[in-house]
Protein backbone atom coordinates (compact mmCIF):
# COMPACT_ATOMS: atom_id res chain seq x y z
CA UNK A 1 0.00 0.00 0.00
CA UNK A 2 1.71 3.32 -0.57
CA UNK A 3 2.10 5.51 1.90
CA UNK A 4 -0.15 8.42 0.74
CA UNK A 5 -3.29 5.80 0.97
CA UNK A 6 -2.03 4.50 4.42
CA UNK A 7 -2.07 8.49 5.79
CA UNK A 8 -5.03 9.09 3.94
CA UNK A 9 -7.29 5.90 5.48
CA UNK A 10 -5.52 6.56 9.22
CA UNK A 11 -6.93 10.08 9.06
CA UNK A 12 -10.27 8.86 8.21
CA UNK A 13 -10.39 6.44 10.80
CA UNK A 14 -8.73 3.15 9.93
CA UNK A 15 -10.92 2.70 7.11
CA UNK A 16 -13.39 4.20 4.06
CA UNK A 17 -16.69 3.23 2.22
CA UNK A 18 -15.52 1.39 -0.89
CA UNK A 19 -17.07 4.65 -3.20
CA UNK A 20 -14.37 6.75 -1.93
CA UNK A 21 -11.51 4.70 -1.85
CA UNK A 22 -12.60 4.18 -5.49
CA UNK A 23 -12.58 8.06 -5.96
CA UNK A 24 -9.37 8.48 -4.39
CA UNK A 25 -7.27 6.09 -6.31
CA UNK A 26 -8.61 6.93 -9.47
CA UNK A 27 -9.43 10.52 -9.58
CA UNK A 28 -6.77 11.92 -6.31
CA UNK A 29 -4.50 14.70 -8.64
CA UNK A 30 -1.37 13.76 -7.69
CA UNK A 31 -1.57 9.90 -7.25
CA UNK A 32 -4.94 8.71 -8.43
CA UNK A 33 -4.77 6.56 -11.86
CA UNK A 34 -6.78 9.37 -14.24
CA UNK A 35 -6.03 12.53 -11.91
CA UNK A 36 -2.28 11.90 -11.97
CA UNK A 37 -2.44 11.40 -15.45
CA UNK A 38 -0.78 7.61 -14.70
CA UNK A 39 -2.98 5.48 -17.11
CA UNK A 40 -2.57 5.21 -21.17
CA UNK A 41 -5.55 4.39 -23.64
CA UNK A 42 -5.18 2.66 -26.85
CA UNK A 43 -3.72 -0.71 -27.78
CA UNK A 44 -0.16 -0.28 -26.74
CA UNK A 45 -1.62 1.44 -23.14
CA UNK A 46 -3.35 0.16 -20.12
CA UNK A 47 -6.61 -0.46 -21.86
CA UNK A 48 -8.38 -0.05 -25.43
CA UNK A 49 -11.17 1.74 -26.72
CA UNK A 50 -13.44 1.76 -29.94
CA UNK A 51 -11.65 5.00 -30.92
CA UNK A 52 -8.17 3.80 -29.88
CA UNK A 53 -8.40 1.44 -32.76
CA UNK A 54 -8.61 3.56 -35.34
CA UNK A 55 -10.61 6.70 -37.47
CA UNK A 56 -13.39 4.41 -38.51
CA UNK A 57 -15.44 4.73 -35.06
CA UNK A 58 -15.13 8.38 -34.75
CA UNK A 59 -16.13 8.74 -38.34
CA UNK A 60 -19.43 5.65 -37.88
CA UNK A 61 -20.29 8.16 -34.38
CA UNK A 62 -19.91 11.64 -36.55
CA UNK A 63 -22.84 10.61 -38.61
CA UNK A 64 -25.13 10.81 -35.78
CA UNK A 65 -23.70 13.59 -33.71
CA UNK A 66 -23.56 15.71 -37.06
CA UNK A 67 -27.13 15.04 -37.77
CA UNK A 68 -28.31 16.01 -34.08
CA UNK A 69 -26.09 19.16 -34.05
CA UNK A 70 -28.27 20.18 -37.41
CA UNK A 71 -31.50 19.44 -36.28
CA UNK A 72 -30.26 21.69 -33.17
CA UNK A 73 -29.22 24.73 -34.74
CA UNK A 74 -32.47 24.63 -37.06
CA UNK A 75 -34.54 25.85 -33.65
CA UNK A 76 -31.81 28.54 -33.19
CA UNK A 77 -29.77 29.19 -36.75
CA UNK A 78 -27.67 31.70 -35.08
CA UNK A 79 -27.17 30.66 -31.92
CA UNK A 80 -23.45 28.69 -31.25
CA UNK A 81 -23.00 24.90 -30.72
CA UNK A 82 -21.07 22.58 -28.52
CA UNK A 83 -19.92 19.47 -29.47
CA UNK A 84 -19.08 18.23 -26.11
CA UNK A 85 -17.00 14.52 -25.14
CA UNK A 86 -17.08 14.43 -21.17
CA UNK A 87 -13.71 12.16 -20.24
CA UNK A 88 -12.24 12.69 -23.64
CA UNK A 89 -9.45 9.83 -22.26
CA UNK A 90 -6.61 10.98 -24.38
CA UNK A 91 -8.68 13.12 -26.55
CA UNK A 92 -8.46 10.58 -29.89
CA UNK A 93 -12.19 10.66 -30.17
CA UNK A 94 -12.53 14.47 -29.51
CA UNK A 95 -9.62 15.02 -32.57
CA UNK A 96 -11.33 12.72 -34.61
CA UNK A 97 -14.82 14.30 -34.45
CA UNK A 98 -13.25 17.75 -34.77
CA UNK A 99 -11.26 17.10 -37.59
CA UNK A 100 -14.08 15.03 -39.34
CA UNK A 101 -16.67 17.95 -38.50
CA UNK A 102 -14.44 20.31 -40.21
CA UNK A 103 -14.03 18.28 -43.22
CA UNK A 104 -18.00 16.94 -44.08
CA UNK A 105 -19.94 19.23 -42.36
CA UNK A 106 -17.93 22.86 -42.76
CA UNK A 107 -20.82 25.02 -42.40
CA UNK A 108 -21.62 23.46 -38.99
CA UNK A 109 -17.89 23.25 -38.28
CA UNK A 110 -18.03 27.41 -38.27
CA UNK A 111 -20.79 27.47 -35.33
CA UNK A 112 -19.25 24.56 -33.63
CA UNK A 113 -16.68 24.90 -30.66
CA UNK A 114 -15.04 21.58 -29.05
CA UNK A 115 -16.06 21.53 -25.26
CA UNK A 116 -13.73 18.95 -22.91
CA UNK A 117 -15.32 17.91 -19.28
CA UNK A 118 -12.31 16.65 -17.46
CA UNK A 119 -11.99 16.79 -13.93
CA UNK A 120 -8.52 14.99 -14.17
CA UNK A 121 -5.51 17.33 -14.10
CA UNK A 122 -3.10 14.71 -15.73
CA UNK A 123 -5.09 13.82 -18.57
CA UNK A 124 -5.90 17.42 -19.50
CA UNK A 125 -2.45 18.12 -19.94
CA UNK A 126 -2.42 15.02 -22.10
CA UNK A 127 -5.48 16.05 -24.25
CA UNK A 128 -3.93 19.62 -24.81
CA UNK A 129 -1.14 17.45 -26.65
CA UNK A 130 -3.45 15.43 -28.93
CA UNK A 131 -5.65 18.82 -29.60
CA UNK A 132 -3.19 21.57 -30.32
CA UNK A 133 -3.97 22.03 -33.53
CA UNK A 134 -7.81 21.25 -33.64
CA UNK A 135 -9.45 22.98 -36.29
CA UNK A 136 -12.35 23.75 -33.26
CA UNK A 137 -12.38 26.59 -30.98
CA UNK A 138 -11.67 24.12 -27.73
CA UNK A 139 -12.19 24.84 -23.63
CA UNK A 140 -12.08 22.22 -20.95
CA UNK A 141 -14.21 22.62 -17.84
CA UNK A 142 -15.73 20.39 -15.38
CA UNK A 143 -19.12 19.51 -15.11
CA UNK A 144 -20.04 21.69 -12.31
CA UNK A 145 -18.66 24.33 -14.24
CA UNK A 146 -20.72 22.94 -17.33
CA UNK A 147 -24.11 22.94 -15.04
CA UNK A 148 -23.39 26.86 -14.50
CA UNK A 149 -22.58 28.23 -18.42
CA UNK A 150 -25.04 25.47 -20.04
CA UNK A 151 -24.45 25.22 -24.03
CA UNK A 152 -26.52 24.40 -26.95
CA UNK A 153 -25.38 20.96 -28.69
CA UNK A 154 -24.76 17.49 -28.07
CA UNK A 155 -22.64 15.32 -24.65
CA UNK A 156 -20.75 12.04 -25.69
CA UNK A 157 -19.94 10.17 -22.54
CA UNK A 158 -17.87 7.11 -23.94
CA UNK A 159 -16.76 5.18 -21.39
CA UNK A 160 -17.31 7.44 -18.45
CA UNK A 161 -19.96 6.57 -16.20
CA UNK A 162 -18.67 3.24 -15.66
CA UNK A 163 -15.47 5.02 -13.63
CA UNK A 164 -17.54 6.84 -11.55
CA UNK A 165 -17.52 5.45 -7.90
CA UNK A 166 -19.83 2.55 -7.17
CA UNK A 167 -21.31 1.85 -3.81
CA UNK A 168 -20.09 -1.96 -3.02
CA UNK A 169 -22.79 -3.92 -0.83
CA UNK A 170 -22.50 -6.93 0.73
CA UNK A 171 -25.02 -9.83 2.43
CA UNK A 172 -24.49 -11.11 5.97
CA UNK A 173 -26.28 -13.81 5.46
CA UNK A 174 -28.87 -10.98 7.64
CA UNK A 175 -29.12 -7.71 6.47
CA UNK A 176 -27.17 -5.92 3.16
CA UNK A 177 -24.25 -3.94 4.43
CA UNK A 178 -21.81 -0.92 2.96
CA UNK A 179 -18.52 -2.80 1.79
CA UNK A 180 -15.70 -1.09 3.58
CA UNK A 181 -11.54 -0.71 2.58
CA UNK A 182 -9.62 -0.91 5.66
CA UNK A 183 -6.13 -1.10 6.81
CA UNK A 184 -4.45 -3.80 7.66
CA UNK A 185 -1.17 -5.57 9.28
CA UNK A 186 -1.03 -7.97 6.11
CA UNK A 187 1.58 -7.73 3.89
CA UNK A 188 -0.58 -6.04 1.19
CA UNK A 189 -1.90 -3.48 3.78
CA UNK A 190 -5.78 -3.50 2.88
CA UNK A 191 -8.71 -6.04 2.88
CA UNK A 192 -11.98 -5.56 2.59
CA UNK A 193 -14.71 -6.08 5.09
CA UNK A 194 -18.48 -5.39 5.81
CA UNK A 195 -19.36 -2.04 7.22
CA UNK A 196 -22.66 -0.55 8.75
CA UNK A 197 -25.71 -1.93 7.80
CA UNK A 198 -27.86 -0.20 5.09
CA UNK A 199 -30.62 1.84 6.01
CA UNK A 200 -33.89 1.41 5.42
CA UNK A 201 -34.33 4.44 3.02
CA UNK A 202 -32.21 2.39 0.99
CA UNK A 203 -34.97 -0.85 1.03
CA UNK A 204 -37.20 0.87 -1.74
CA UNK A 205 -34.21 0.82 -4.23
CA UNK A 206 -33.09 -2.61 -3.31
CA UNK A 207 -36.45 -4.14 -3.55
CA UNK A 208 -36.63 -2.42 -7.21
CA UNK A 209 -33.58 -4.35 -8.20
CA UNK A 210 -34.89 -7.65 -7.30
CA UNK A 211 -32.44 -7.65 -3.74
CA UNK A 212 -35.10 -7.67 -1.67
CA UNK A 213 -36.34 -10.22 -0.10
CA UNK A 214 -33.81 -12.15 0.80
CA UNK A 215 -32.48 -15.17 -1.47
CA UNK A 216 -31.40 -17.96 -0.47
CA UNK A 217 -29.41 -18.20 -3.93
CA UNK A 218 -27.44 -15.11 -2.35
CA UNK A 219 -25.22 -16.69 0.43
CA UNK A 220 -23.77 -14.91 2.93
CA UNK A 221 -20.84 -13.03 1.63
CA UNK A 222 -22.36 -12.00 -2.13
CA UNK A 223 -21.57 -8.94 -3.35
CA UNK A 224 -22.60 -6.04 -5.54
CA UNK A 225 -22.46 -2.17 -6.78
CA UNK A 226 -25.04 0.61 -7.14
CA UNK A 227 -24.42 3.64 -8.52
CA UNK A 228 -24.99 7.02 -6.40
CA UNK A 229 -22.46 9.04 -8.50
CA UNK A 230 -25.07 8.15 -11.87
CA UNK A 231 -28.28 10.22 -10.63
CA UNK A 232 -26.34 13.23 -9.63
CA UNK A 233 -23.80 13.38 -12.95
CA UNK A 234 -27.06 13.07 -15.49
CA UNK A 235 -28.19 16.09 -14.09
CA UNK A 236 -25.49 18.14 -13.90
CA UNK A 237 -25.28 17.08 -17.31
CA UNK A 238 -28.74 18.12 -18.21
CA UNK A 239 -28.26 21.34 -16.33
CA UNK A 240 -24.99 21.86 -18.89
CA UNK A 241 -27.16 21.58 -21.71
CA UNK A 242 -30.11 24.18 -22.88
CA UNK A 243 -31.35 22.15 -25.24
CA UNK A 244 -29.60 19.39 -25.99
CA UNK A 245 -28.63 15.43 -26.42
CA UNK A 246 -26.43 13.08 -24.27
CA UNK A 247 -25.43 10.02 -25.75
CA UNK A 248 -23.96 7.30 -23.64
CA UNK A 249 -21.74 4.65 -24.98
CA UNK A 250 -20.81 1.99 -22.11
CA UNK A 251 -21.16 -1.56 -20.55
CA UNK A 252 -24.63 -1.72 -19.24
CA UNK A 253 -26.85 -4.88 -18.30
CA UNK A 254 -30.93 -5.09 -17.14
CA UNK A 255 -31.25 -4.97 -13.43
CA UNK A 256 -32.37 -8.95 -13.48
CA UNK A 257 -28.80 -9.76 -15.56
CA UNK A 258 -26.55 -7.25 -13.44
CA UNK A 259 -27.71 -8.64 -9.83
CA UNK A 260 -28.83 -12.25 -11.22
CA UNK A 261 -27.72 -14.74 -8.01
CA UNK A 262 -24.87 -16.30 -9.80
CA UNK A 263 -23.42 -12.77 -10.11
CA UNK A 264 -22.11 -12.85 -6.73
CA UNK A 265 -18.65 -10.72 -7.04
CA UNK A 266 -20.38 -8.48 -8.98
CA UNK A 267 -19.19 -6.42 -12.23
CA UNK A 268 -16.19 -4.20 -10.23
CA UNK A 269 -12.67 -4.99 -12.77
CA UNK A 270 -9.45 -3.50 -12.24
CA UNK A 271 -7.16 -3.03 -16.29
CA UNK A 272 -3.50 -2.62 -16.24
CA UNK A 273 -0.91 -3.11 -19.02
CA UNK A 274 -3.67 -5.03 -20.88
CA UNK A 275 -4.46 -7.25 -18.38
CA UNK A 276 -7.69 -7.57 -16.37
CA UNK A 277 -8.00 -8.60 -12.38
CA UNK A 278 -10.88 -9.06 -10.04
CA UNK A 279 -9.11 -7.47 -7.19
CA UNK A 280 -9.86 -4.08 -6.70
CA UNK A 281 -7.49 -3.60 -3.92
CA UNK A 282 -3.95 -4.39 -6.11
CA UNK A 283 -1.60 -1.09 -6.71
CA UNK A 284 -3.62 1.34 -5.42
CA UNK A 285 -3.57 4.32 -7.94
CA UNK A 286 -1.96 2.52 -10.78
CA UNK A 287 -4.98 0.34 -12.43
CA UNK A 288 -8.12 1.60 -13.49
CA UNK A 289 -11.29 0.70 -11.48
CA UNK A 290 -14.35 0.14 -13.48
CA UNK A 291 -18.18 -1.46 -13.16
CA UNK A 292 -20.73 -1.87 -15.45
CA UNK A 293 -23.76 0.48 -15.91
CA UNK A 294 -27.64 -0.86 -14.69
CA UNK A 295 -29.60 -0.04 -17.61
CA UNK A 296 -32.70 0.19 -15.35
CA UNK A 297 -31.00 2.60 -12.54
CA UNK A 298 -29.91 4.30 -15.00
CA UNK A 299 -33.05 4.98 -17.41
CA UNK A 300 -34.84 6.04 -13.83
CA UNK A 301 -32.07 8.74 -12.86
CA UNK A 302 -32.46 10.19 -16.34
CA UNK A 303 -36.28 10.35 -16.12
CA UNK A 304 -35.87 11.67 -12.64
CA UNK A 305 -33.01 14.28 -13.87
CA UNK A 306 -35.96 15.94 -16.77
CA UNK A 307 -34.46 13.50 -20.15
CA UNK A 308 -36.82 12.27 -22.51
CA UNK A 309 -35.60 9.11 -23.95
CA UNK A 310 -34.53 8.92 -27.52
CA UNK A 311 -34.07 5.12 -27.12
CA UNK A 312 -31.18 2.93 -27.62
CA UNK A 313 -29.27 -0.48 -28.80
CA UNK A 314 -25.59 -2.55 -28.53
CA UNK A 315 -22.94 -1.10 -30.36
CA UNK A 316 -22.93 -3.58 -33.11
CA UNK A 317 -26.56 -2.36 -34.09
CA UNK A 318 -25.84 0.88 -34.13
CA UNK A 319 -22.67 0.87 -36.54
CA UNK A 320 -24.02 -0.91 -38.68
CA UNK A 321 -26.97 1.31 -38.91
CA UNK A 322 -24.61 3.63 -39.65
CA UNK A 323 -23.05 2.57 -42.61
CA UNK A 324 -20.26 -0.23 -40.91
CA UNK A 325 -20.89 -2.73 -43.91
CA UNK A 326 -20.44 0.36 -46.57
CA UNK A 327 -16.78 0.94 -44.51
CA UNK A 328 -15.76 -2.68 -44.64
CA UNK A 329 -16.72 -3.21 -48.35
CA UNK A 330 -15.50 0.14 -49.05
CA UNK A 331 -11.82 -1.52 -47.87
CA UNK A 332 -11.64 -3.29 -51.07
CA UNK A 333 -10.55 -0.10 -52.83
CA UNK A 334 -7.93 2.44 -53.04
CA UNK A 335 -6.11 0.86 -49.90
CA UNK A 336 -2.86 -1.58 -49.19
CA UNK A 337 -3.44 -5.13 -47.79
CA UNK A 338 -1.78 -4.61 -44.70
CA UNK A 339 -3.78 -1.21 -43.71
CA UNK A 340 -6.55 -2.99 -45.28
CA UNK A 341 -6.48 -5.66 -42.69
CA UNK A 342 -5.61 -3.74 -39.89
CA UNK A 343 -9.03 -1.59 -40.24
CA UNK A 344 -11.14 -4.55 -41.31
CA UNK A 345 -10.15 -6.27 -37.83
CA UNK A 346 -10.58 -3.36 -35.75
CA UNK A 347 -14.33 -2.73 -37.84
CA UNK A 348 -15.07 -6.42 -36.78
CA UNK A 349 -13.96 -5.98 -33.16
CA UNK A 350 -16.18 -2.89 -32.99
CA UNK A 351 -19.44 -4.90 -33.76
CA UNK A 352 -18.47 -8.21 -32.46
CA UNK A 353 -20.54 -9.42 -29.68
CA UNK A 354 -18.19 -10.85 -27.64
CA UNK A 355 -15.28 -7.73 -27.99
CA UNK A 356 -16.55 -3.94 -28.24
CA UNK A 357 -19.99 -4.90 -30.39
CA UNK A 358 -21.86 -5.17 -26.80
CA UNK A 359 -21.39 -1.87 -25.67
CA UNK A 360 -25.07 -0.10 -25.34
CA UNK A 361 -25.40 3.35 -27.33
CA UNK A 362 -28.48 5.08 -25.28
CA UNK A 363 -29.83 8.51 -26.12
CA UNK A 364 -31.71 10.97 -24.22
CA UNK A 365 -33.02 14.56 -25.29
CA UNK A 366 -34.40 17.62 -23.51
CA UNK A 367 -35.90 20.81 -24.73
CA UNK A 368 -36.05 19.82 -28.17
CA UNK A 369 -38.41 17.37 -30.09
CA UNK A 370 -36.20 15.28 -32.16
CA UNK A 371 -37.23 11.86 -34.50
CA UNK A 372 -35.33 8.38 -34.01
CA UNK A 373 -31.88 8.67 -33.86
CA UNK A 374 -30.17 7.52 -37.44
CA UNK A 375 -28.37 4.74 -34.78
CA UNK A 376 -31.79 3.43 -34.59
CA UNK A 377 -32.93 2.89 -38.34
CA UNK A 378 -32.39 0.88 -40.54
CA UNK A 379 -28.93 0.43 -42.01
CA UNK A 380 -28.30 1.93 -45.27
CA UNK A 381 -28.66 -0.60 -48.28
Amino acid sequence: MPAWLLQRLHSAGGRVPFATYMDWVLHDPHHGAYGSGRLRIGPGGDFATAPSLGPDFAALLLVQLADWLERIREFGPEAPLALVEAGPGEGTLAAELARGLAAGWPQLAARTELVLVEPNPGMVERQRQRLHDCPLPCRWMRLDELAGSPVRGVVVAHEVLDALAVQRIVWNGRRWCEQMVAADGSPRGLRLEPGDPLGPEQDGTLTGLGLLPPSPQRPAGWCTELHPGVAPWLAACGAGLAPGVLLVIDYALEASRYYAPQRGAGTLMAYRGQRASSDPLGEPGRWDLTAHLCLDSLEAAATAAGWQRLGGCRQGEALLALGLAGRLHGLQRGTDLATALQRREALLRLVDPAALGDFRWLAWVRGLPLPTPRFLQPPPP
